[in-house]
């Protein structure tokens, strides 16, 4: 396999470089450069994401790979992988459209008809409506299609009633995408329809749930008689599972273009280990320190490589096969060993947190919330299960709700 560039792809990489130069500055290493879990998305912090999103956009690099007709800028695969790469490396909003950009549009591009895409996909685009992902319910996480939200039909409307929870963004997305079961009567993979839900409708409660960093990205959303009309369903009736196949396997795709490994979070370790002491001399200087960072330095070398085979699959116009279950495996356990030793590294320090800790607090804030990161998206357990199934031919689980319909699965425990 060849990781360098091709001419073309090192002219693209080239003039990404000279946009975003003009621009923004570089990540400094020693600043918080991937807190993700602690920030609460502020209306200030939305509109500047809004903002850098549509001035992307109006110079063709937001939704690279999205066709012209739509805003897009119709190119490849690994142009976009080249963008999000060296986007990266510079200081730049926080991204609050990867739901919509990543997952809802390429669906309703796939499922949805011409009025839905001119209706949704350039503002979506821009920046101009953001949107969340109404999947996961409290009896439904890693098994969606167990999913208990119910819609019924009334004349030309849905009537949906229900809760999701962990909808990231939820509190501040004006449109969402969202699977409910319509015929429980059919086994649980069918009967399900799935649906473009406005927000502001009337009946939907949205809770923030508080985490233990501090921050409220994620909420609970709750449906009492909420009216969806059906022009706004996305494919058939009792097709939602196909469609939400399509969204799934495009939140695969944006994983594996923005890639993992590679030195993420090495700089940063080496920058706090640079400016703490053991035993009166830099931290960097202790052997058991030097030899635990390289440790991490070539777990993550080897998490790269792994992503490459994603990569190389995702530019052939393949899908990520296992090895993206490996990468969310095996990143989750590295990250949070990471931000264990950096806790280690500030000492007492280590109980201070966002701008009075080191580095603006971004060891706290992953130490904290690594762990939700292995939860959402599919469990360690989930990616095991993958891994064993598809990669070491294990035999599957044992399904004892395959063919019946959803309403005589059993609910809770046996009797007798």
């Amino acid at each position: 396999m060849d990781f360098n560039d091709t001419p073309e792809e090192a002219a693209f990489r080239a003039e990404v470089k000279d946009w975003l130069s003009a621009r923004v500055k570089p990540r400094d290493a020693g600043a918080s450069g991937f807190s993700m879990f602690s920030e609460n998305e502020s209306p200030e912090m939305i509109k500047d994401a809004q903002r850098w999103q549509a001035e992307k956009a109006d110079a063709g690099w937001a939704g690279i790979t999205w066709p012209k007709k739509y805003g897009g800028r119709g190119g490849s695969f690994m142009q976009q992988v080249i963008w999000n790469q060296e986007e990266m490396k510079f200081d730049t909003p926080p991204n609050v459209f990867m739901i919509g950009i990543g997952m809802a549009g390429p669906t309703i591009t796939t499922h949805g008809s011409e009025e839905h895409k001119n209706a949704f996909l350039k503002p979506m685009l821009r920046g101009e409506k953001i949107w969340c992902q109404l999947f996961s319910e409290p009896a439904a996480g890693s098994d969606l299609a167990g999913l208990r939200t119910r819609a019924v039909k009334d004349g030309d409307d849905w009537i949906i009633n229900g809760q999701k929870v962990w909808t990231s963004g939820g509190h501040y997305s004006q449109w969402g995408i969202l699977v409910t079961r319509s015929d429980p009567e059919q086994p649980k993979h069918k009967g399900l329809t799935y649906f473009i839900v406005d927000m502001s409708s009337p009946g939907i409660e949205i809770r923030p749930i508080k985490q233990i960093t501090g921050g409220a990205n994620f909420n609970e959303v709750f449906f009492t008689d909420v009216r969806i009309p059906d022009s706004n369903r996305l494919g058939a009736v009792g097709n939602g599972w196909g469609v939400a196949i399509t969204t799934l396997m495009n939140e695969r795709m944006s994983i594996g273009a923005g890639g993992f490994g590679g030195d993420f979070g090495i700089k940063e370790i080496i920058h706090l280990a640079k400016s703490r002491e053991i035993n009166g001399k830099p931290a960097i200087e202790d052997a058991g320190v030097r030899q635990k960072i390289a440790d991490f330095t070539w777990r993550m070398k080897g998490l790269e490589f792994v992503g490459n085979r994603a990569l190389t699959a995702m530019s052939r116009g393949g899908m990520p096969g296992p090895e993206s279950s490996i990468g969310k495996l095996a990143m989750g356990i590295l990250l949070q060993e990471m931000a264990a030793m950096a806790m280690e590294l500030q000492g007492a320090g280590g109980a201070l947190f966002n701008g009075d800790a080191a580095q603006g607090g971004l060891w706290q804030d992953m130490y904290l919330g690594i762990p939700a990161i292995r939860i959402a998206g599919g469990t360690d357990e989930i990616q095991r299960n993958i891994i064993g199934e598809r990669i070491l031919g294990l035999p599957a689980d044992v399904r004892l709700d395959k063919g019946i319909p959803f309403s005589e699965v059993a609910t809770g425990p046996r009797k007798g």
